[in-house]
């Protein structure tokens, strides 16, 4: 089955087609400058042949119209009918509680996109545009919906619960939920099968996904315990542009020097922070290590955070496990910077957990970091989330016409 995976963001659309028999990518592209003047389209070919297509994109709708033409292009495409497709598989951001697994679209399941829509005021409203332009252009197809979020519903409530007042919870939904889920989920489960423990439930493996967005996650025996990222993805570790987690009153604080108001404020959290603001430089991890190179404080200040932070977490999500067997390293910069990874397991040799600088001397391609019979492995695995999605839909439409 050639499976089409969606991920929709505001003024975006990116897309994979997958043939499922051999899990190949036969294309990618994306969309960009949905509903802005000069909107276009680049879709790459897997043999790297490589198309743009210079066209207005009024809504998602068009984007949808516009990547079925590239999908049958006779120059370039990789279908000659779209009804070769099918089903399509949505990263959906956020599904509060009431989303735990992927499940096939239906008129609740958007309902209940709807109804978290204040929880991920960005990116749902946009992933329900993808859904429902797929379902206009593609009657009958199925659509699967997979949350970012469903991964990490297996928390306990002493890991997503707030010390707030209870009612916050009931009333508000105010609780930790977790995202990179198909990333964490996919990376645990590659740990697993590259150690030899599939289906162990005693496998404790803490999972560093390190980019510009992060967040790390406890995983024993497949399932999720605790992770890093919060109500939204501005918790934890402080990230590319995001400040990751501080002292509440520092906001009443500098909104008072200021006059910032709430917006404004939160603005700064998300866009002004992190690398970023602590630089002055840059919110991209190649940048603040050149400016390390070269003598500049301040980049390396922002680099050492970042590890700091990071160690610190894989050192207590190892105690809400009761131990640790295994640590990957995954993402942009987790699969790309090794200098990040080395630094982020320094001092952790008392747990077992090392790696070998000749070992971490790679980029992009799964390798075990840690050194010969180390007691904890290191693993640096690239992340897959496109293939969580299309495993996901193809094994729920296949379920459904049983």
């Amino acid at each position: 089955m050639k499976i089409l995976v969606i991920n929709a963001g505001s003024s975006s659309l990116k897309y994979q087609v997958f043939d499922m028999d051999h899990e190949t990518v036969l294309c990618k592209g994306g969309c960009e400058r949905i509903g802005i003047p000069d909107s276009f389209m680049t879709h790459k070919h897997a043999d790297g042949r490589k198309k743009e297509y210079k066209q207005d994109m009024k809504d998602h709708g068009d984007a949808i119209r516009l990547v079925f033409q590239a999908l049958t292009d006779p120059e370039i495409g990789v279908v000659k009918h779209m009804d070769e497709i099918g089903a399509v598989g949505h990263r959906v951001l956020h599904g509060g509680e009431k989303f735990t697994a992927s499940t096939i679209v239906n008129e609740a399941v958007k309902e209940g996109i709807r109804e978290v829509i204040p929880l991920g005021p960005l990116h749902n409203p946009a992933n329900l545009k993808g859904i429902e332009a797929c379902e206009q252009a593609m009657p009958g197809v199925p659509q699967v919906a997979v949350f970012d979020t469903a991964f990490h519903q297996t928390m306990p409530r002493r890991a997503y619960m707030y010390a707030l007042p209870y009612e916050y919870y009931t009333k508000y939904m105010v609780r930790r939920y977790g995202f990179h889920g198909s990333s964490h989920r996919y990376v645990s489960a590659e740990a697993a099968r590259l150690c030899g423990r599939e289906g162990d439930p005693e496998f404790k493996v803490v999972t560093c996904h390190l980019g510009n967005g992060s967040s790390f996650a406890a995983v024993k025996g497949g399932k999720c315990v605790d992770t890093s990222m919060g109500i939204t993805p501005l918790e934890g570790i402080p990230m590319g542009t995001r400040s990751g987690s501080i002292d509440p009153a520092i906001l009443e604080y500098v909104m008072d020097k200021t006059g910032m108001d709430i917006h404004e404020m939160t603005n700064v959290l998300n866009k002004k922070s992190g690398m970023l603001g602590l630089s002055g430089v840059s919110s991209d991890f190649r940048d603040l290590e050149k400016g390390m190179e070269e003598g500049d404080d301040r980049c390396a200040m922002a680099r050492g955070v970042f590890v700091y932070q990071g160690r610190k977490l894989i050192a207590s999500y190892a105690a809400a496990m009761g131990g640790v067997d295994c640590v990957v390293f995954t993402a942009g910069v987790g699969e790309n910077d090794g200098d990040v990874r080395q630094r982020m397991v320094e001092g952790l040799e008392f747990m077992g957990i090392s790696i070998d600088p000749e070992r971490n001397n790679v980029r992009g391609k799964v390798a075990e970091l840690s050194p010969e019979g180390a007691r904890v492995k290191v693993l640096m695995i690239p992340t897959n989330e496109e293939l969580v999605i299309a495993r996901d839909t193809l094994a729920l439409v296949t379920a459904s016409q049983k």
